[in-house]
C-alpha cells in the first residue's frame, strides 16, 4: 500500500518501488494498492481482505504513519506491517512522544509548541536561538527550518503550520547526527541494528533534501565511533522503540550533543525504503539483505495479528 493524502506521497511511491523490486516474488504475489492524493482507494476498503493476506504499508506521513490507515486495517481484521494504531499515532505526535521518551529516561531537546490560533500573538523574543522549527506531527523533515534570527522565526513557524495545526520550536542541539534501526525478532523481542552517522552536505541538518536527494548527505554505516558510543546509541534506539510500543521495525533519529548528552528526536515507525534510506543500510551492515528485511517485517505482522486475534 503506497501513496495517500500526505505531503510524503512521492516518497511513499519511491519506497513502494524499492519494496516491489526486492521482495521475494517466488514467495509473494504482490498486488500494488495505490491510495490517491485525495484519499481515494482503487478498490473498496472492505474488499482488501479478499484480495490479500497481509497489507505491506509503505505510506509515510499523515494518513499512512499516524494511525489512520492502521485503524482502517485493524477494523478489517487485516494483518498489516509495522506498528499498530496507538504506537503509530504516539510516535507521529512529537510533543507526546517527547513525554514518553523522557518518562523512559531519555533526553530530548527543550521545546515549546505554537498553534495556528495563537501564532500571531506570540512574543517570539522569548525563544532561544538558534532553533529548529517543525510541524508537530509530520515526518521526513517536511516543513522544518533552522532559524538563527528572531526576525525569521515567525515565518518559520508559519511555514510549519502550513503542514500541521501545531508547530514545535525546539532548541538547536549542535553535535553529531545518528540514526539507528530496531528490528523485531521471531521470539517477541527486538534488537538494534548497526548505527549510522549522518553528514549532511547541502544543509546544516538532515532535512528533507538531505534525506531523499542522492548525494545530498553522506552516511556511514556502521558509524566510525567507539564501541561504547555505538552501544549507547543502540540501547537508546531500542528503548525508544519500546517506549512508543513500535513493532516490526523502526528507526530512531538522535543527536549526540557537544555537551555529551544523547538527545532523541523521533522514532520513525515506517522508515523510508528508498535507495538512499537508512533502515536498509543498517540491515545490510548487520548481514540482512533487503529481501530478508522485508520477510522479517511481514513475519512480524502475522505474529502481532495472531497475538491479538
Amino acid at each position: 500500500m503506497v501513496g495517500g493524502p500526505s505531503s510524503e506521497h512521492e516518497v511513499s511511491l519511491s519506497s513502494g518501488r524499492v519494496v516491489h523490486k526486492h521482495i521475494d516474488h517466488d514467495k509473494y504475489e504482490v498486488i500494488p494498492i495505490v491510495i490517491g492524493r485525495k484519499g481515494d482507494w482503487p478498490i473498496e476498503q472492505k474488499q482488501l481482505p479478499d484480495v490479500a493476506d497481509v497489507a505491506f504499508v509503505m505510506m509515510h506521513g499523515e494518513y499512512g504513519e499516524d494511525g489512520t490507515i492502521q485503524e482502517i486495517l485493524r477494523d478489517l481484521n487485516m494483518p498489516y506491517t509495522w506498528s499498530d494504531v496507538m504506537a503509530s499515532s504516539l510516535a507521529m505526535n512529537k510533543p507526546l512522544s517527547y513525554r514518553a521518551f523522557r518518562a523512559h529516561g531519555m533526553d530530548t531537546p527543550e521545546s515549546k509548541t505554537v498553534s495556528r490560533h495563537n501564532f500571531h500573538d506570540i512574543d517570539y523574543e522569548i525563544f532561544d536561538l538558534p532553533a529548529i522549527v517543525k510541524p508537530a506531527d509530520r515526518g521526513s523533515s517536511v516543513g522544518v527550518s533552522l532559524v538563527r534570527r528572531i526576525s525569521d522565526l515567525k515565518d518559520a513557524v508559519e511555514k510549519a503550520l502550513t503542514h500541521s495545526k501545531t508547530a514545535m520550536v525546539e532548541k538547536f542541539i549542535p553535535g553529531k547526527e545518528f540514526t539507528c534501526g530496531v528490528l523485531d525478532d521471531s521470539m517477541g523481542g527486538a534488537f538494534p541494528l548497526p548505527v549510522t552517522q549522518i553528514f549532511p552536505r547541502t544543509s546544516n541538518f538532515f532535512d528533507y533534501h538531505a534525506k531523499y536527494v542522492p548525494g545530498a548527505s553522506h552516511e556511514v554505516t556502521p558509524a566510525q565511533i567507539s564501541k561504547e558510543e555505538a552501544e549507547r546509541i543502540q540501547a537508546t534506539a531500542l528503548r525508544a522503540h519500546q517506549a512508543v510500543g513500535a513493532s516490526g521495525a523502526s528507526r530512531t533519529d538522535m543527536i549526540l550533543g557537544e555537551d555529551g548528552e544523547l538527545y532523541v528526536l523521533e522514532v520513525n515507525t515506517i522508515p523510508g525504503m528508498t535507495e538512499t534510506s537508512l533502515l536498509p543500510q543498517g540491515a545490510i551492515a548487520h548481514g540482512i539483505s533487503i529481501s530478508e528485511l522485508l520477510d522479517r517485517i511481514i513475519e512480524s505482522a502475522f505474529i502481532r495479528h495472531k497475538s491479538i486475534y
